[in-house]
């Protein structure tokens, strides 16, 4: 999606260890116009897909998957990183790796929200090792749920997370995929 593409160019900041930043307009500050614009692509793409949940990780992917879910005109449910008290009846589990916090989650998503009958397409800002995509396919699977596709705003196509989850067959469909970042000069190149 060259909208994108050109944002980050023009406002991501590449950062030492492969890091992007990107909270001017994805992760921190938000611009709905562009997360509109973004569904409206995957409302595009998966067209065919017949899908009838979105679903996301909380913090940075509850944004994106919002707009999603209203160009859809169906629900999101997202994974929680925590059990709060407010949070009743039984849940489905799975453990995730953040990349960026560099630290181990139980992720959680209430029975009451997926179930055998659904279709989900699962929504993430970020798609680098893959692991809280794993988890949530993982949640899915635990719920009979079948996940239609994994729609994803950035991939870092030079980690395995997107190569790993397309092998297991799963629909990955990302905006923008990013083939390498040099932290050194900030330039960043596309496949």
């Amino acid at each position: 999606m060259e909208l994108l593409k050109k944002r980050i160019i023009e406002d991501g900041v590449v950062k030492p260890g492969k890091v992007l930043k990107v909270d001017s307009f994805l992760n921190h500050q938000m611009d709905v116009a562009l997360f509109q614009e973004m569904a409206r692509e995957w409302k595009r793409r998966f067209a065919d897909a017949d899908i009838n949940k979105i679903m996301t990780i909380e913090a940075s992917g509850i944004g994106i998957a919002a707009v999603v879910a209203a160009e859809f005109g169906l629900p999101v449910v997202f994974a929680k990183k925590a059990h709060s008290i407010n949070l009743d009846g039984s849940v489905y589990t799975s453990k995730i790796h953040s990349y960026t916090h560099q630290r181990d989650y139980d992720v959680i998503v209430s029975k009451k929200y997926i179930g055998k009958t659904d279709r989900v397409l699962i929504i993430d800002d970020f798609l680098a090792n893959g692991c809280a995509m794993d988890g949530l396919v993982e949640i899915c699977e635990q719920a009979g749920a079948e996940v239609v596709g994994i729609g994803i705003a950035i991939e870092k196509g030079f980690q395995q997370g997107g190569a790993e989850l397309r092998a297991r067959g799963l629909r990955v469909d990302s905006l923008a995929i990013i083939e390498s970042m040099d932290d050194q000069t900030g330039e960043i190149s596309f496949r």
